[in-house]
């Protein structure tokens, strides 16, 4: 699991050139009746798992409370495709 803390830092410390589509993004797209790509569901599909993998190891509510404020911040900014790595698939 400690490589997928490593993504987290290194997504809440990268500088994107421009706008990025982001799982949040997809989301919406999904929920406005817009079909997903098998890509896309993918990412969507590796990101909530990594999601509750996150959460699932805290061991207190204050870090619980701030790894969810820092999930919410990647599922806003970082593009979807960072998903779609090898790392997401375990």
């Amino acid at each position: 699991m400690n490589l997928k803390q490593d993504f987290l830092s290194t997504l809440l410390n990268k500088k994107h050139s421009g706008l990025v589509e982001s799982i949040n993004d997809l989301r919406d797209k999904d929920f406005s009746g817009s079909r997903l790509t098998t890509e896309e569901k993918t990412a969507l599909s590796n990101f909530d798992r990594y999601r509750i993998n996150m959460l699932n190891e805290q061991i207190d509510e204050e870090k619980f409370h701030q790894r969810y404020r820092q999930l919410q911040v990647i599922a806003n900014l970082s593009d979807w495709k960072e998903f779609l790595k090898e790392e997401f698939f375990k």
